[in-house]
């Protein structure tokens, strides 16, 4: 019965079967997996319509886990990796949010030979939309990697993605960008993402910094507060003195998380003129 509901004439009744693939296979045995619901889940992956489309790619994820490794690089990868360069950019999208799932079922080699490049793509997607879902997995991506592979094939793009030209792409970078520093270690952090956190610390656009000031925690722990406070406290200050009040706010907001990741001693050295600057502030919000 759900394989026909998966080859239904109604769109809306396939899309609803799509949407349960990843459910049903877990409730079936493990014997039926690769015969039925392989079958089922390859008629999906053919559906004309892209809102079928977007639900199998989730499905194939979900069948994905419960498949042997060898099995799900055999029969749902190289599917995944098509539609990461489909003509659909909400298929590609789907792909991208659901990419690093595939990851811990199909093993180390598979991951670096074939969804690595997948994913590379998706980073450098025409669409906004792809590279917004993509840039959200790199910190994951990159755990997953040797430091030199995340160095190697990782790095280049989030350097790409620091200038995007979309404000929503580099805010969702910048808001897990700072999770590389463990992965990448002091010396690459130091080489290598200081000078993007920087760049996006002073982005034009509010929630591009705040998702940096916000992991500060994240770089400090790798590089140290001392080299912290160096490379990267001229900039917070140079945007809580900004002549604009609805720029200034915002900092003063994550002052006392600020505070509590670089320290008390750190805060009455640095910050305290600064919170007393804010209390003689002209504009009654700050």
């Amino acid at each position: 019965m759900y394989s026909q509901l998966c080859q239904d004439d109604m769109p809306m009744v396939r899309r609803s079967a799509a949407s349960n693939l990843g459910k049903f296979a877990a409730a079936v045995e493990n014997a039926h997996l690769k015969a039925e619901i392989m079958q089922i889940c390859n008629n999906l992956t053919q559906d004309d319509q892209d809102s079928v489309l977007l639900l199998a790619v989730e499905g194939c994820a979900a069948l994905g886990k419960l498949l042997e490794p060898q099995d799900c690089v055999a029969h749902i990868l190289p599917v995944i990796v098509n539609f990461s360069q489909d003509k659909s950019w909400r298929v590609r999208y789907m792909v991208a949010n659901q990419l690093f799932e595939l990851c811990e079922a199909v093993g180390p080699q598979p991951t670096r030979m074939d969804l690595v490049p997948a994913y590379v793509r998706l980073l450098r997607d025409n669409e906004a939309e792809v590279r917004i879902a993509a840039a959200g997995k790199i910190t994951k991506f990159s755990q997953i990697l040797s430091p030199e592979l995340a160095t190697q094939h990782i790095l280049p793009c989030v350097k790409e993605l620091s200038s995007d030209s979309s404000q929503h792409v580099r805010s969702a970078l910048a808001s897990v960008i700072m999770g590389m520093a463990p992965v990448l270690g002091k010396d690459a952090t130091i080489e290598q993402l200081l000078p993007i956190y920087l760049s996006l610390l002073k982005d034009e656009f509010p929630d591009v910094r705040l998702n940096i000031i916000s992991k500060l925690d994240q770089v400090n722990q790798v590089v140290g507060i001392d080299l912290l406070s160096q490379s990267l406290l001229p900039a917070i200050v140079e945007l809580a003195e900004d002549r604009h009040w609805r720029v200034r706010l915002p900092i003063i907001e994550y002052i006392p998380l600020l505070a509590s990741q670089l320290g008390v001693g750190f805060f009455y050295d640095k910050l305290d003129t600064l919170c007393m600057q804010w209390l003689q502030d002209k504009v009654y919000s700050i």
